[in-house]
């Protein structure tokens, strides 16, 4: 009998020192590739582990069971989507399920892309989950409870990190609020001498400061002339908004006849701005067209190298664009 406990008793060390050991040492090697697993939404500890051997990690369910037990965090584990990094040990991996640590994706809006790039991208993303793709715009911007109808121009370009798996319905919710705080902060240090009817119009202006100049340097000389053409009643005449018009017929050229062809979007056939904004601004055009440079220039003319050359009146513009664009 007394062997039988001795034997017990060596059992139990080597057991314990064994069941020690795993739980501290990593689970796939340094130099591995991580591997993707789901928790679904009410397992247990037990469930949890099958489900992750089940994807791939090599662990096993019963001993992880016990671990999770073991630490107090088996009724703890959060369900969602995972990310088992090289060298994670059993015991970092139940803590990161304990903790929630949800596998992290991330997408990029570009500025100066419209609302139909940003809703392909977004589509195109595997790692949402896609409750908005049978939407239209008007029932997407119903559906983040926004107060426009019109989703153009709304959303703020930057990348965005999310759980994988998430909604993309998040996205779109996070990009719209954080455009209108942006666009909130601008507005409140607006110079009050500008013709803006409502920050929306500011919005406005901003997405074609965007899609007028990829140079940071010239974006607020670029606001100034169109503020200047709106206090004297001058047509915008701006390219960008007349493509915008012409939607998927944009074959990447622009024609006379596409400027004579009147639409909403034509600035060189109606004053003032377009009805919506034509892009998704960023900061520096939001702050650009709410804080834009003290100037007499009334034209510019793209160098062909990035930059403009800016006139104060037209004789002076035909002069530049005799030199930079024949």
């Amino acid at each position: 009998m007394k062997k039988i406990i001795s034997l017990c008793i060596v059992l139990a060390i080597v057991g314990g020192g064994y069941f020690m050991y795993w739980s501290q040492n990593p689970i796939i090697p340094a130099d591995a590739e991580a591997i993707d697993f789901t928790i679904t939404p009410g397992s247990g500890a037990h469930a949890a582990g099958q489900q992750i051997a089940e994807a791939g990690v090599p662990i096993q369910p019963l001993l992880f069971n016990l671990l999770a037990r073991a630490t107090g965090k088996s009724s703890k584990l959060k369900a969602g989507s995972y990310e088992l990094k090289p060298g994670s040990t059993p015991l970092r991996l139940i803590d990161q399920l304990a903790r929630g640590e949800f596998a992290q994706e991330q997408l990029t809006i570009i500025e100066g892309w419209n609302f139909r790039q940003m809703r392909a991208a977004i589509a195109a993303h595997k790692g949402l989950k896609h409750d908005t793709v049978a939407l239209s715009d008007t029932e997407l911007m119903t559906a983040i409870d926004a107060d426009y109808k019109q989703a153009e121009g709304l959303f703020f370009p930057d990348t965005y990190l999310f759980a994988k798996g998430s909604s993309d319905l998040q996205i779109y919710k996070q990009a719209h609020a954080i455009m209108l705080t942006r666009l909130a902060d601008a507005w409140a240090k607006r110079d009050p001498s500008l013709p803006y009817k409502n920050p929306y119009e500011a919005l406005t202006m901003a997405s074609i400061v965007e899609k007028e100049t990829g140079q940071k340097s010239e974006r607020a000389m670029i606001a100034g002339v169109f503020v200047n053409r709106l206090k004297l009643g001058m047509l915008l005449q701006t390219d960008p908004t007349v493509i915008y018009g012409m939607g998927l017929k944009y074959d990447g050229k622009i024609r006379k006849k596409d400027l004579e062809t009147d639409t909403p979007y034509n600035t060189y056939t109606r004053a003032g701005l377009p009805p919506t904004p034509i892009a998704l601004p960023g900061v520096q055009s939001l702050m650009a067209a709410l804080s834009p440079a003290k100037t007499a220039a009334l034209y510019f003319v793209s160098k062909g190298n990035g930059t403009s050359q800016f006139s104060d009146n037209l004789n002076d513009h035909n002069r530049a664009v005799n030199q930079y664009q024949r």
